[in-house]
């Protein structure tokens, strides 16, 4: 048999794991063909960053986090497979005629046809320091970072929809905000441009665009403005002298570099489909904000999705009959598994018991909170319920209203967890088994507090701490990396991708983590979760959240303007990475050090 041959065979690879690409891969899985969606990055997409999600059909209101994390779950229930890997090329299978195989640079697939999801990413302008000063003054998310420019002025670049709507949205923050558009007036919808407009902290200057920014010891202190008409460039400095930062709306590039040789493409960069989404390479179809189209919306890459996997359910149908290969396919999903049980455990003609005789059956315990809502307690019970073993939350505190906070916020979880978790109160400088003192930014993980420390008992018995902790009080999006964290920490845990477990598991010196976030910052808590779920299943990784608002000194240290900010240190060296990361890249950055 040869190499070829030992390949694992699916029907179809989804190449991106955002909205087209998990729809593609959930329309495959259903109608029983053997699926893998392939995801470089964050399976979700873009939309991942997005805190406010309220035109999608069906649904009023959510994030686009759990959005795609729905839309995820969905595919993987009806069978999809899902993996973690960087694509470097799509060829025709040399020894199978009907075959194609992707090449990844963990290794190599065969499938009958390929789903191209591959998105698009946020476009660099290219100016003098973009690169220079990412995470320290220019930045891409006005969400995670505006925060960190309070009180001073900032330069938005952009003339479309995201720059109008992110301007207004960074006047919440900002004492004045510089807005560059390159034309004679904004691309978007006027209804769209007009708040900006009409905004009195906004300054827009047409006809302009960036071409530096210089720094000093402080941070970015001055720009280079040039006038588009005239070529004329001038100083640009913020009107009160002090340091300011840039955001950049410039709309997104196509992810298409890796097949620019394989299928044609547009002038610029997107890709060419017919009416069924195929490309010009027969068996390979396209999905999503990287083909050619005039809307690029989550609704619309669903919709691709969709129509792209009817066209390949077809295509994998012929050459799975032209070849005679038949790839192992899904039997037994669990999506037919919760089906089943649903219609097992209620009878059609049952009647819910009135809410005076079923009121103790739901809630035995009493669990109304004054801290969480109905919703978020029902996704508590869930996790509490999954959870192997207790937890214990080692809280260490000092005299400030932050530390009551966190006190009470714990105090709470601990009350609904229904003896899932524990939590105790330790001095400074008084953890067990921690050897930490108070807080000391010099050390690669300084003990700042208030902090709440995951901990569990070993087979003796004995509490001992895990690598998971939080300093500062875990609200906002950083809830849910910590509930997750509980989860983690108590086992089973999330599920690994891939070969992600056994890489977790060959790390053999120790290793600190430390993670910068903010509350408001919707591409944090990825990053924490991908961190802390190496450091749940190996002691020598203490993966430590820390809450850039309350702890300036560390801000500071690493000139921090942008999160998450990511320090790693190993073997005496230390690294520095800003934004999101999930469990294979942050063992990538872990490898390098």
């Amino acid at each position: 048999m040869t190499d070829a041959q030992h390949t694992p065979l699916y029907d179809a690879i989804v190449v991106g794991g955002g909205p087209a690409g998990l729809t593609a891969g959930m329309y495959l899985a259903r109608a029983r063909y053997r699926t893998l969606i392939i995801e470089k990055a964050d399976f979700g997409g873009q939309i991942t960053i997005t805190a406010e999600v309220v035109n999608y059909p069906g649904v009023p209101r959510t994030d686009g986090r759990k959005l795609t994390s729905a839309m995820r779950q969905q595919a993987q229930d009806f069978g999809a497979e899902l993996t973690v890997g960087d694509v470097t090329g799509i060829e025709d299978d040399p020894e199978t005629e009907g075959l194609k195989i992707v090449h990844t640079k963990r290794g190599d697939y065969r499938c009958f046809g390929v789903v191209l999801a591959m998105g698009a990413a946020p476009r660099k302008i290219g100016f003098d320091g973009e690169l220079e000063y990412a995470g320290r003054g220019v930045a891409y998310c006005a969400t995670c970072d505006g925060e960190f420019f309070t009180g001073k002025d900032v330069i938005v670049v952009g003339g479309g929809f995201a720059a109008a709507e992110e301007s207004v949205f960074l006047t919440r923050f900002a004492r004045k905000v510089t807005l560059l558009v390159r034309e004679d007036d904004f691309t978007c919808d006027a209804t769209v441009a007009q708040p900006a407009k009409d905004n009195p902290k906004i300054e827009i200057h047409y006809g302009t665009e960036l071409v530096g920014v210089q720094a000093g010891s402080k941070g970015l202190e001055s720009a280079t403005l040039r006038n588009v008409k005239d070529g004329s460039e001038y100083e640009w400095k913020p009107d009160n002298g002090g340091t300011f930062g840039v955001f950049v709306f410039a709309g997104y590039v196509p992810q298409t570099q890796m097949v620019k040789d394989l299928v044609k493409l547009d002038p610029h960069g997107y890709v060419i489909t017919d009416e069924h989404l195929e490309t010009s390479e027969p068996g390979i179809f396209a999905a999503g904000d990287l083909r050619v189209k005039d809307l690029r919306q989550v609704v619309t890459a669903t919709a691709d999705g969709a129509i792209a996997a009817v066209g390949l359910e077809r295509y994998a149908a012929e050459m799975s009959k032209k070849t005679g290969l038949v790839p192992e396919r899904p039997q037994h999903t669990v999506y037919e598994e919760e089906s089943e049980k649903a219609a097992n455990s209620t009878p059609a003609n049952t009647t819910p018991a009135p809410a005076s005789d079923r009121s103790e059956a739901q809630d035995p315990q009493n669990t109304a909170s004054v801290v969480f809502n109905d919703d978020v307690i029902k996704q508590l019970n869930v996790v509490f319920s999954r959870m192997e073993r207790p937890v214990t939350l080692q809280l260490q505190l000092d005299n400030t209203a932050t530390s009551e906070q966190l006190k009470a916020f714990i105090g709470e979880l601990v009350r609904l967890s229904a003896g899932k978790l524990d939590m105790v109160e330790e001095t400074a400088g008084d953890l067990e088994n921690s050897g930490r003192g108070a807080f000391d930014v010099n050390e690669p993980l300084p003990a700042a507090t208030p902090m709440v420390r995951m901990m569990v008992r070993d087979d003796a018995g004995m509490l001992v701490p895990t690598g998971l902790v939080f300093h500062g009080v875990p609200t906002g999006h950083e809830f849910n990396s910590f509930v997750l964290g509980l989860y983690n920490a108590a086992g089973p845990g999330q599920p690994l991708i891939g070969d992600e477990k056994e890489r977790i598991e060959a790390i053999h010196d120790p290793v600190d983590i430390m993670i910068l976030v903010g509350l408001t910052c919707t591409m944090c808590p990825e990053t924490v979760r991908a961190s802390q779920r190496i450091a749940a299943l190996n002691e020598n990784v203490r993966a430590e959240a820390y809450d850039v608002a309350h702890f300036p000194e560390l801000k500071e240290k690493y000139d921090v303007m942008s999160v998450p900010c990511i320090v790693l240190h190993r073997n005496g060296k230390s690294k520095i990475e800003f934004g999101k990361k999930n469990v294979s890249q942050m063992l990538d950055l872990i490898d390098e050090i």
